[in-house]
């Protein structure tokens, strides 16, 4: 089995289906399932996390 390997932060592994998939540090699942190493590789060097959303001020909080 090959080593996971980190980048742009995340981490790009194989797993017991065969497939390679994207995961975040904690081991939250990404993306994936990928045929390839390279693809997913890819994937993962121009993935951008989306930031939250500035929380509401004021009288009318959620």
């Amino acid at each position: 089995m090959a080593a996971a390997k980190i980048i742009n932060g995340y981490v790009v592994d194989k797993a017991k289906d065969g497939q390679w998939h994207i995961s975040a540090a904690n081991g939250e699942h990404i993306a994936g399932p990928f045929p390839s190493e390279a693809m997913a590789v890819e994937v993962a060097s121009v993935f951008e996390d989306t930031p939250a959303a500035p929380k509401r001020r004021g009288k009318d909080r959620d």
